[in-house]
């Protein structure tokens, strides 16, 4: 069921972004607007160095942002990182709610400056950095919780790096996409003004099977 899942949220966005490339939408997100679904962060392409290429926007309902950090229990106290941020909204929005500090990882350098931006806005920009970074090449380990919107084949070849960078009891939760084999604790469907969205929810445990590490 899962796999098939993912073949249908698979498709479903790669017609957004079809969708989004003709509307040919863009802007600066107001983050205390939740009735808005302005441009979100960027799924990443094939490839282990596929950070460096550059996608489109894929828009994501700021309700689907919402209820990934409550689903992973988000507070004061923890460290977030997004992994391919985009404009910033998962990590400002953590902050401005939870009082989170948190780090957002692009590669691509004009999302980075306009995350900056909307966080000098939002008045968050001393809880949060933004860093142009290819994000196989940072180093995770501070990271108490981590969230992705990344693409399938992209989460397998990141899964690895996340067992080894992150400690047992770190919360990870993923937009539309599962990690193969590995089983979430947690899945929550949630509907957006356009289609349904998948949630997925991990904890690294103490003691990760081998087979999950290649």
């Amino acid at each position: 069921m899962i796999q098939l899942r993912r073949k249908i949220g698979f498709l479903l966005i790669s017609l957004s972004i079809g969708s989004f490339l003709v509307i040919g939408c863009n802007g600066r997100r107001n983050f205390g607007d939740t009735t808005t679904t302005p441009p979100a962060q960027a799924p990443t392409t094939n490839g282990q160095n596929a950070a460096r290429a550059d996608v489109p926007f894929v828009p994501t309902p700021n309700e689907v942002v919402e209820e990934m950090l409550q689903i992973a229990n988000v507070t004061g106290d923890d460290v977030l990182y997004d992994l391919g941020s985009g404009d910033g909204r998962i990590v400002i929005t953590a902050a401005q709610k939870y009082g989170t500090r948190g780090t957002g990882i692009e590669i691509n350098p004009e999302l980075v400056e306009q995350s900056r931006a909307n966080a000098e806005e939002a008045r968050v920009a001393e809880r949060v950095e933004f860093l142009q970074q290819d994000l196989f090449e940072t180093d995770l380990s501070d990271a108490t919780v981590v969230t992705l919107y990344l693409l399938p084949d992209i989460n397998l070849k990141l899964r690895p790096k996340l067992f080894e960078e992150l400690q047992p009891g770190t919360r990870i939760v993923s937009h539309d996409f599962d990690m193969g084999e590995w089983e979430p604790e947690r899945v929550e469907q949630i509907q957006g003004p356009v289609r349904q969205h998948t949630i997925y929810y991990w904890v690294v445990p103490e003691e990760v099977p081998e087979n999950l590490t290649q």
